[in-house]
């Protein structure tokens, strides 16, 4: 019997190349997004594997809860959680829409957070595998500093690195692996969503085919956290030496709009 892996913001970017590479080492999916039309596209591409297809859209309070009931429901269980969905949005915090910001906390905390716990007693169960079974939450370079013009985007990624490394202490040694995957700017529509576009931080990016194999293979070999790219990880380690506040200067720059 083969492990299931479901993977929650798959239509596109990190979650697309995440569905490949869990296909190739072995395991069913469970594709979750919006855009049945994109998930339904995917599923073709990966025709020879058993997939799963999910449209739902975890920014409404309660939609974790609907996506574990029709998971049940098809009689699935889950042996590797990847948390891939979250959006980011620019400007000034008072300026852009409370009930924007509320959904983007809903999708990048709430739902993650109770994924993780719906899922967690299935992961728990499971038999242990030769391939790993556990969770991949998926953070950001901005987890480790404020984030001036992102604030709450900022935040809610540092929630999610820290949730998560507190996790990956819970369940040592118990066969589990829970990773974090802190990538910096990369090559999908995040920016696109987030009005971005003209601000420092897609002045370097990195493909989403890197980043989400260096989020596997980390995740293969029990790390607690992964940061893509020799760059991103000389700024994360820069962040932590360095003042918060002349952290939260130098992110106020990179992303302001040019």
């Amino acid at each position: 019997m083969r492990p299931t892996a479901l993977i929650t913001g798959a239509s596109g970017g990190i979650g697309y190349e995440f569905a490949h590479l869990f296909a190739k080492a072995g395991y069913n999916l469970i594709l979750v997004a919006r855009s049945e039309d994109k998930l339904e596209k995917l599923r073709q591409e990966l025709e020879g594997h058993t997939v799963t297809v999910i449209p739902h859209d975890l920014s409404e309070p309660g939609a974790a809860g609907v996506l574990f009931e029709k998971v049940q429901e098809l009689e699935l269980t889950v042996e590797v959680l990847v948390n891939n969905a979250g959006f980011g949005l620019n400007g000034p915090f008072d300026e852009l829409p409370l009930i924007d910001q509320q959904k983007m906390l809903q999708v990048n905390v709430n739902a993650l957070t109770e994924l993780t716990h719906y899922f967690l007693e299935d992961i728990k169960a499971a038999p242990l595998y030769d391939i790993p079974k556990g969770i991949i939450n998926v953070a950001s370079t901005a987890a480790f500093q404020p984030g001036p013009l992102m604030a709450v985007y900022y935040a809610s990624k540092a929630y999610v690195l820290s949730f998560t490394e507190a996790l990956h202490e819970e369940l040592r040694g118990t066969g589990i692996t829970v990773s974090t995957l802190c990538p910096g700017a990369t090559d999908t529509d995040f920016f696109k969503t987030a009005k971005a576009e003209n601000t420092k931080l897609v002045d370097r990016t990195m493909s989403p085919q890197d980043v989400a194999k260096a989020g596997f293979l980390g995740f293969v070999k029990g790390k607690r956290v992964v940061v893509p790219g020799g760059a991103n990880q000389s700024l994360a380690y820069a962040t932590k030496l360095m003042p918060r506040s002349v952290a939260a200067r130098i992110a106020h720059y990179v992303d302001k709009a040019d």
